[in-house]
């Protein structure tokens, strides 16, 4: 189980504060929140840290805060959770979607076949725990002068070249909802270096009335009034910052957990010629908390089928019969009117390798007769699938 004791003890502490709201009576570094920021900050190494209601919420009070301009155009990959657009909404922006590469990575190269002047930022998305290729999207952002946030809800804990994901763009996202490396059944927050984008989230995140300068105990904000912001009210309570900081202490050791079990279910699979496993940016530059693949010549939905007949949980990711949130064309709420075939025109390689993949999440607590039960599970499928098509090819 990924909740202990120690975690049952630090919720309950909070509990019988009877103190639930983060800005209280108590001095600033006292209360849960504040803790809980000082300890991101120590972890990620950043400077600041700003706990929320959602990984939604950080990204978009990352975005508003940074002054972007209501109604600009913000790229992100057509290969994400429906919360990332929605955040560039929330923000008051438009989301642009960018097609991927054969790994589901966001594609630089059509990036940039697609770019405009009216795009004013890039999100990043470090979808299903694997790294974007973030030097590359670097590059081109400097060169087109815009910033770049990094949606690392999927992927917190996560490393490229021994660096830590949301630490690279002028702010990073992360969620602590119920399936992620940190768990509080909601929550979230952002990390930044940039003193005046988080001055500006914390008021845009409910430290109203004056209650800014707790975040700046050895000075004045870098913002003069908190008045000229509005207060969306998007902050973390008590509670489960306590619940987040006993889990804090452990994150390296489920993390490691993830990795294991990724790399040993990658290494037992490798062989095989009819998937192809999605391969990370850089060496270890994934968390390892869930396992893609691709099947080719339409057979990724009967593949995810078959597995789930062996007790194995997979989804294939662009399912028709499936609406999985993760598949672009099922954001109705971005493409009101259209037929669902040109969706699915607009990024023909988002559609084409979504279609192809074959989606297995795995979890922290798999024990190795876990994955030998997974490896074998594929290995079944895959065995048969190739039966099949030989048996196809000889008529």
């Amino acid at each position: 189980m990924c909740v202990h004791p120690e975690d049952e003890e630090a919720t309950l502490r909070a509990l019988r504060s009877h103190l639930y709201f983060r800005y209280d009576h108590r001095p600033h570094h006292e209360t849960e929140c504040a803790q809980f920021e000082a300890e991101l900050c120590h972890y990620f190494g950043s400077g600041h840290a700003l706990a929320t209601s959602s990984g939604t919420t950080a990204l978009a009070l990352a975005i508003m805060a940074s002054g972007i301009e209501p109604g600009s155009l913000i790229a992100c990959p057509g290969f994400t959770f429906a919360a990332t657009p929605s955040s560039i909404l929330l923000a008051g922006c438009t989301p642009f979607l960018v097609d991927v590469d054969e790994n589901l990575h966001l594609d630089v190269a059509d990036l940039r076949r697609r770019w405009t002047p009216r795009i004013k930022a890039l999100v990043v998305v470090h979808m299903r725990g694997f790294a974007g290729d973030m030097g590359a999207l670097l590059r081109f952002a400097e060169e087109q002068g815009v910033p770049v946030f990094e949606d690392a809800v999927p992927a917190l804990g996560a490393q490229l070249d021994g660096r830590k994901l949301g630490t690279f763009g002028l702010a990073g996202a992360f969620s602590t909802q119920s399936d992620k490396s940190l768990n509080s059944g909601e929550g979230g927050f952002l990390i930044t270096d940039d003193s005046t984008l988080f001055a500006r989230a914390a008021v845009l995140s409910g430290a109203y009335e004056g209650r800014l300068r707790r975040h700046f105990p050895d000075g004045e904000p870098p913002i003069a009034t908190d008045l000229d912001l509005p207060l969306f009210s998007f902050r973390m309570d008590e509670i489960r910052a306590a619940l987040l900081r006993s889990e804090l202490g452990r994150l390296p050791v489920r993390l490691a957990a993830f990795r294991e079990n990724y790399d040993y279910v990658a290494s037992a699979l490798a062989d095989l010629d009819s998937i192809r496993i999605r391969r990370p940016v850089a060496p270890g530059a994934y968390l390892g908390e869930a396992f893609i693949f691709r099947v080719a010549d339409g057979r990724a939905q009967w593949f995810a089928r078959a597995l789930c007949r062996e007790g194995i949980e997979a989804r294939n990711l662009g399912s028709d019969s499936d609406h999985n949130i993760r598949a672009f064309w099922n954001w109705r709420f971005m493409f009101r009117g259209m037929e669902t075939a040109a969706v699915k025109a607009s990024l023909p390689n988002a559609t084409r390798y979504l279609q192809e993949a074959v989606d297995i999440p795995l979890s922290s607590t798999l024990s190795r007769a876990d994955c030998d039960d997974l490896v074998a599970a594929v290995r079944k499928v895959a065995a048969v699938l190739t039966a099949n098509s030989s048996r196809a090819g000889q008529r």
